[in-house]
Parts: structure tokens; sequence; C-alpha cells
């Protein structure tokens, strides 16, 4: 721990954020600086609480405490070495994670919780800023070749650790460059690219290859890509988003979440000289209450929205913790985002019934209903329509964000004929596919999850990997404490 009283001396603190005005008139973060001193009072709430629930909170089994007291000694360079040896990326999970540990710390049961995702972020800004992340190629190599299919955090950290291990490493992307949805779904004032950049290089100085443009399956096929290497890990995703298949579906003018946060993404980025699906001046309805859908609304109003409605089907939730969710698990409680303090209108338990459009074939307005939600002991929710609760909202652009079900099939999973589970996963034992030397990773396996999921479930499959080509690995093994996922 960092000082005894700390937690009772100090409130919760974290950095402002840029005035509204200000941030909508671009795309950049929008934290405003935070000052060494506050961070190290915040630190020094991290409590000797004798079990550190926050470990299991973390899928990374982080060293929440042991980092939090160096950062309160002011012991930096211990801080990031404790930091960097459980993530690979916190300057990613330090920006983009729902910070789980911070749900399951022990200060949270009647208090406001440490600030463990900030003062993760500070660690490893720290760490940059002084030189400490340098290249670190692995002193010799096995000999194997490891071919890794795709470059979100996932695939990335996969690569990372079997690199480690001393594998030549060739990881696949399809889109023009490497990154996955840090690059293309992300936006930047949540991660500014040049922070995805910035490690890429450092990974591509240790030795890791990245081979962009190659869609496995289509530019390469599956037989030519196992050609290629000892084994292959399958990190594409879960890229399958769920669909609204209600009438006027087929009208113009309503996208899912991910081709419109690529497109302005891709514009950023120089790739596109403007976006293809653009809210200027449009009313925009948004219908997923979720990460997904408060990007689309930040977006949205950058991009010169003329109002933006959100909703959601589930009820609202309260802002104290349930109780059918107690510490240290996460709760579903009301969160509000960076974004939808911006503006907008949330609406929740609402029904999408019906789209109409004009002659033209284009969407003008979205028919919904009311929902009541009934909730038994014994049985799971349902909902029932309210009567008289119609109403027709006025919309020239509608985003589905509503999830993903699971990886794309028809092309290398299907080549490889892989076994997928009951939910459309890829099915794996330790994290091999029903097919030799064919593993798989993240959200492609387990389904739509956290970031910080999709790393660790990139660490344990390098594990996995490095273990069934060398008959051992000396890869760190995840501390077993893991929470139920939220």
């Amino acid at each position: 721990m960092g000082k005894p009283t700390g937690f009772m001396e100090h409130d919760r603190e974290l950095p402002d954020r840029r005035p509204v005005a200000e941030r909508l008139g671009d795309f950049r973060e929008i934290y405003q600086p935070f000052p060494a001193e506050k961070l190290i009072a915040q630190a020094s709430r991290c409590m000797d609480c004798g079990v550190p629930t926050c470990h299991a909170g973390c899928p990374l089994g982080n060293r929440i405490p042991d980092w939090n007291d160096a950062v309160y000694h002011q012991r930096w360079e211990e801080a990031y070495r404790q930091l960097s040896a459980t993530n690979n990326f916190p300057e990613f999970t330090g920006r983009l994670c729902p910070a789980p540990c911070e749900e399951a710390c022990v200060l949270a049961i009647n208090a406001p919780a440490v600030t463990i995702e900030e003062i993760e972020k500070a660690i490893i800004e720290h760490a940059f800023a002084a030189g400490w992340v340098r290249p670190m190629p692995p002193p010799t190599r096995t000999g194997k070749q490891v071919a890794v299919v795709g470059s979100g955090p996932a695939g990335l950290a996969c690569a990372a650790q079997l690199n480690t291990a001393g594998h030549r490493v060739v990881v696949y992307e399809r889109d023009p460059q490497p990154g996955g949805l840090l690059r293309y779904g992300i936006p930047d004032f949540k991660l500014e690219k040049k922070i995805l950049d910035r490690r890429l290089d450092l990974m591509e100085r240790e030795g890791i290859r990245f081979a962009t443009g190659v869609h496995i399956g289509v530019d390469l096929t599956a037989q030519e890509l196992i050609a290629t290497a000892d084994a292959v890990v399958i990190c594409s995703g879960a890229t399958r988003p769920r669909d609204l298949p209600i009438a006027g579906r087929e009208l113009s003018g309503i996208h899912q979440a991910m081709p419109f946060l690529k497109g302005q993404n891709q514009v950023l980025a120089g790739e596109l000289a403007a976006a293809p699906i653009s809210a200027k001046g449009r009313h925009v309805v948004v219908i997923g209450g979720g990460d997904t859908g408060s990007d689309c609304i930040g977006t949205c109003h950058r991009q010169g929205a003329a109002s933006v409605t959100n909703f959601e089907l589930l009820p609202k939730p309260g802002e104290g913790r349930p109780r059918g969710t107690p510490w240290p698990l996460w709760p579903m409680r009301l969160r509000t985002s960076s974004s939808h303090e911006e503006g907008g209108e949330r609406h929740w338990a609402v029904l999408s019934k019906r789209f109409t459009g004009d002659a033209a074939g284009r969407i003008q307005t979205i028919e919904t209903v009311d929902l009541r939600w009934i909730e038994a002991s014994d049985r799971p929710s349902r909902f029932e329509e309210v009567t008289g609760s119609e109403k027709h909202w006025p919309a020239d652009l509608v985003l589905l964000a509503m999830g993903f079900s699971g990886p794309e099939t028809d092309t290398l999973v299907e080549h490889l004929d892989l076994e997928l589970d009951a939910r459309g996963n890829i099915r794996t034992h330790d994290y091999q596919t029903s097919a030799a030397n064919i593993f798989a990773a993240g959200d492609a396996r387990r389904g739509q999850s956290l970031i910080v999921w999709a790393i660790s479930e990139g660490r344990e499959a390098a594990r996995a990997v490095d273990r069934h080509l060398m008959g051992r690995t000396a890869l760190p093994e995840k501390p077993c404490c893991d929470l139920p996922p939220p």
C-alpha cells in the first residue's frame, strides 16, 4: 500500500475533460493533463486491504497494489516494471478499458474506488517519456514461425509474447494498416492513433512482421497460410454485427456502426478524402446503448449532426449497485460517457418496430413502442409492449450499434472446417481448435468482450502455442483468480 490513511485523506479525482465546445471541434483525446502530485495522492488511496480483489477483477491479474505503492513513493521505473509484467499494452487499456478492477476494489464497497485506470495510463506514459520502453528483441530464435491472423489487441498481445519466446511471428491484417478495431473502430477522441503507431513501431523493431492488406481466405488461402508456419493463431475478432430485421430495413440511410466509425477514422488517417457515411446536418438515431453506440454518438456530434437520439432496449439502470450483482462483481449500473455529456437524448426500454421512408427509398422516420420489463426470480426477464406508447421519430440516418454475434465464418473458419461452439465462436481446447496446429484467441474464441480480455486471451494463447511447439513454455502464466466476466 502507499499511505495507510490515504483513502481517508483524499477523494477520488480524475483529470478534467476539455470543454465540450472545444473538443467537439476536433477528434483529439478529451482529457486535460493531470498534475503528478494529484496522481500520487490518488495512488495513496490504495488500501492495505489484505485480499486485493482488484487482482480478480482484472482479467490480466495486474499487480495493482504493487504499482500503486511504487507510484506513491515515486519509484516510477519500478511501477513500470510491475505493470508491464502482466500487460503488454497499458497505454491502450489505460484509455479504453471499462476498468472492472475498479468495481472490484475493496474501497468501492462503501466509497469511490481507487483511480486504477488513470494511474495505469500515467505509469506507461511516464515510462515512454523516460525512455524505459525500448525494443527488446529476443536474444535467440527458436527456428519456429507462427502466423497470427488479425492485428487487434488479442493478435498483438499473442504476437508480442510469441516473439519474446523467440519465435518468428508474422501478423496478417486485411486492412491497409495494423491495429484492428484499435485503429478502425475506436474513435481518435478515445485513442489517438499516434499512441497505437508508437507501439506498433516498437513491435516491428523487436522483429515482428506485419503483412497488411492480406485477407486470409481471399488473398491467401488457408492452405497457403498453413504452409508458411509451424502454427497459426486466429485472432480475427467477433466481427459479425447484429442486425435489426424489421419492416423498412432495406431503406437507404440505415447502416451498421462499424462502417460509420471506420470511415471517419480513415478520413483522419488520410486514407479517404471524405467519410462515406456522414452525420452532418442529419437527424441521427443510434440504436444500442453500449460502448459502440457511445462512440457513434461522439462521432456524430463532431461531424455536425442536427440531432442525435439513442435507443436502448433494456430499462434504465440505477446509479447504484444492483442487488443482483453484489461487490466485487461487475454491476449493471448507469454509465454516462463523455459522448453522452456532449449532447443528444437517451431513451431506455424502447423497441424499434419499423422504418419508414420517402418515395426515393430513403429513411425518414422510425416507429417505436415503449416496453415494460417484467422480472421474476424463477425465469428470465421478459418485456411487454406498453399499449398506446407508439411514437414516430425523425431519422435521416440510423446507426445500428447492437453488438456482435461472433467471428466471420465464410472464409478461414469454413476453409479449415473448424468446429464452432453453441454461440457460433471457434471451439477450442487449451486454445487449440479442432484443426491440427491451428489456435484461436480473443473475441473469435470467446465472443464479443473487453479489450483487457482480448489481451489476456492473446497472452494465454501464446503460452499454449509455445508449449505446443517446444514441449514447454517459460512465458508467464496469468494468476487464476478471475471473477465472472462483465
